[in-house]
């Protein structure tokens, strides 16, 4: 299944949103883990990469990041990922050596293509505001932040991650045909029968899919019953195993 993936030169691009769920800052700084794991990643596949929002916490986490990546595949590879990422481990601020557990939500969106979703200027609420941060010289000082209300579906999307409002605001948007594409194909999911929509049921993003187990260093992914091992190495990107593993039990 991997050679014929590989041999298709089907160039495409994904919108990849990683927020931290519950655990506080420990889910925010395995946030930053699962944002570095699938960017090394994307740089060993070759694919190109661009952060479109990032809003990181005072301790060095991150509350929220969007990126989109483009490239052979990309797609393919990655649509298994879409759900809930459960941590379990010792955070460097536990004194009492207990395991904590925390959990972060990731979703694949596919970016449509030209035309393929049109948005009417007429329906879109658009503010701005200051970029926020940790603190430091990197805050912008000015309302260069872009947050977008799509009035007819009532998403909310914004971008902060360039010092340039037009720039941020071509990013927003970008997430926003993104967000309008699935629930497009979400409301087409639901008028197909019970049995169809158990041979896509990857579309379904609420599942918990994933266990990273630092103490056992074990993942295991729970759809098809399946741990690896060497989890710091898969976390620094070199996840091709799983995503072969996937493709190859799920496709």
């Amino acid at each position: 299944m991997e050679e014929n993936l590989q041999k298709i030169n089907n160039n495409e691009a994904v919108i990849v949103e990683i927020r931290a769920g519950t655990g506080g800052e420990e889910a925010a700084l395995f946030a930053k883990d699962l944002l570095r794991m699938y960017t090394n990643y994307a740089q060993y596949k070759g694919w190109k990469q661009k952060i479109l929002d990032y809003n990181p916490t005072s301790l060095g986490g991150i509350k929220q990041v969007t990126l989109e990546l483009s490239g052979n595949n990309v797609f393919n590879h990655l649509k298994y990922e879409g759900g809930v990422h459960r941590v379990q481990r010792i955070p460097k601020t536990e004194k009492g050596g207990r395991i904590h557990t925390s959990t972060v939500t990731v979703a694949v969106l596919q970016k449509p293509k030209k035309n393929e979703i049109n948005i009417n200027p007429n329906d879109l609420k658009i503010t701005s505001y200051k970029s926020s941060g940790p603190g430091g010289q990197y805050v912008n000082k000015t309302e260069s932040a872009i947050r977008i209300l799509h009035l007819p579906t009532g998403l909310v999307v914004t971008s902060q991650s360039e010092r340039n409002q037009l720039q941020n605001r071509e990013n927003a948007l970008s997430i926003l045909a993104a967000k309008i594409l699935e629930r497009k194909e979400q409301e087409d999911l639901s008028k197909l029968t019970e049995s169809r929509r158990e041979q896509i049921g990857w579309a379904e993003r609420a599942e918990k899919l994933r266990t990273y187990n630092f103490p056992q260093d074990r993942i295991t992914d729970h759809r098809i019953k399946k741990s690896w091992h060497n989890l710091e190495k898969i976390l620094d990107g070199k996840m091709e195993p799983v995503i072969k593993d996937l493709i190859k039990k799920m496709s």
